[in-house]
């Protein structure tokens, strides 16, 4: 049955922190629903209702360009180890980028991560659990590695580039406000 919460407690907060792998989805009005899994030790619980997340730079940028449109996200939470148990946490969120003031603050919550690209600050209105009965059991084997070189070899300027080539517009066009406007 589920069980809904105004606030994450330490039980949340408890089992937040000892999951590997967690589920982002955003949308905007139009258009595809994103749905990304995401790794790394890149979430820190700040308060009850706050969450950070690193994103590292890939291959595409959905969620930010969703947050630009519809600045609401869900995160998900499966226990894959131990016992059963689904979190959803909703609510809204904005990227804060390397030029943003609040960057560097939040980015001490992680520490230097080559090919960091947004930090998602975000608000949490609500948590959920369910039973997670469903959900299969998986033994953590270990992060993969692959990201984190591929932005070391390719250097912060390269990556910069990438963002402009790569991530400056979501899949369906939207802006993802990875580069700085003019206006």
């Amino acid at each position: 049955m589920a069980v809904f919460y105004d606030a994450i407690d330490d039980r949340i907060s408890g089992f937040i922190n000892q999951q590997k792998i967690f589920f982002v989805a955003t949308a905007a009005a139009d258009g595809r629903v994103n749905l990304s899994p995401k790794g790394y030790e890149s979430l820190r619980v700040l308060g009850p209702n706050r969450i950070v997340w690193l994103n590292l730079s890939g291959s595409g940028n959905e969620t930010a360009a969703h947050l630009l449109v519809v600045n609401r996200m869900t995160l998900m939470f499966c226990s894959f180890e131990g016992p059963p148990n689904i979190l959803r946490l909703y609510g809204t969120a904005t990227a804060v980028h390397p030029r943003d003031d609040s960057w560097s603050e939040l980015l001490g919550n992680f520490g230097e991560v080559a090919g960091a690209r947004q930090i998602f600050d975000m608000k949490v209105e609500s948590a959920q659990t369910s039973c997670g009965y469903g959900v299969p059991l998986f033994g953590f084997q270990g992060e993969r590695d692959a990201l984190v070189k591929h932005a070391r070899k390719k250097g912060p300027e390269r990556l910069q580039e990438s963002w402009v080539t790569q991530n400056r517009y979501s899949i369906d066009g939207l802006d993802t406000g990875i580069v700085e406007s003019d206006d």
